[in-house]
């Protein structure tokens, strides 16, 4: 086995032995199949057990719930995290403290779908433009606002519509990003920050490969390794019929939906608030 030197891995190490006790004491032998048996000390399974019921070794289960510095594959903390029971977003945990990365389905693409109640949420920001973005800026809902502000983006050679593609992809003079060698690089930036929970991903890898044969802009920024956090700040954007606006956005993490994010967008002055008046109205005939 090899030994793991890094700072950041000996850091998570004692979290993911806490996460591992914790999780293994919750699920009973009864859970799994097991008689009960007599004398348990603690509640949940024995350690030994859940290697048994993982194939892999006492000793090697051991050493990884003692926090000790192994290393895990992905088969074997499929393993665990089966026998564990661990819902998706802990099995996400417990591959970012094992520093693997995560891959849902083995390869399959994650289908990240919006409920009626978050729907209704981004449709009672009207007439603030709102949208639901995962972390590779594919677009999950938007309402009515965000509709008429935006073209709708298009779909990648994948099938579903993604921020990126549409602006990357798009002829210059379409573009409704005013600043875009200021915006497309942050937007870059953001993307890469996520892309570290998934590298190795069929579909992350696919993307950004298909993506940087389309973009030779797309494919420089990206080479440039550069990470930023998502946050707000001010966007200038322009509309064939109001001209520019200056909209201030915000991001907002969704609980049960990890990676995504609703972002609205807020006029940052008088002349576009009255713009977006305008747009909601759905006439222009009386602008400027």
């Amino acid at each position: 086995m090899t030994t793991l030197a890094a700072p950041t891995q000996r850091r998570r190490r004692p979290e993911l032995a806490a996460f591992l006790r914790s999780r293994r004491a919750r699920v009973t032998p009864e859970d799994v199949g097991m008689p009960p048996g007599l004398r348990r000390r603690t509640p949940g399974l024995r350690r030994e057990e859940v290697a048994q019921l993982s194939g892999v070794g006492v000793t090697w289960y051991t050493w990884l719930e003692q926090g000790r510095p192994i290393n895990a594959s992905a088969q074997v903390l499929d393993a665990v995290a089966r026998t564990l029971r661990l819902d998706r977003p802990e099995r996400e945990h417990l591959y970012h403290l094992a520093e693997v990365p995560f891959a849902p389905d083995r390869g399959a693409e994650a289908v990240e779908t919006v409920g009626p109640e978050l729907q209704g949420i981004l449709d009672a920001l009207v007439p603030r433009p709102a949208v639901v973005y995962n972390s590779r800026y594919d677009v999950l809902a938007t309402n009515s606002m965000y509709r008429t502000l935006f073209s709708d983006p298009q779909n990648t050679p994948f099938g579903f519509r993604n921020v990126l593609w549409t602006l990357f992809t798009m002829d210059e003079d379409r573009c409704p990003l005013v600043d875009k060698e200021r915006e497309l690089p942050l937007m870059v930036a953001q993307m890469r920050g996520a892309y570290g929970r998934h590298v190795g991903e069929p579909a992350w890898e696919s993307f950004v490969r298909r993506l940087s044969e389309a973009s030779p802009r797309f494919s420089r920024l990206w080479r440039s390794g550069d990470v930023v956090p998502p946050g707000s700040h001010v966007k200038t954007f322009r509309h064939d019929t109001v001209g520019e606006l200056r909209m201030t956005s915000l991001s907002l993490s969704i609980n049960g939906m990890p990676e995504c994010r609703i972002v609205t967008y807020t006029p940052n002055d008088e002349e576009s608030s009255r713009a977006m008046a305008t747009l909601h109205a759905g006439g222009v005939d009386d602008w400027q």
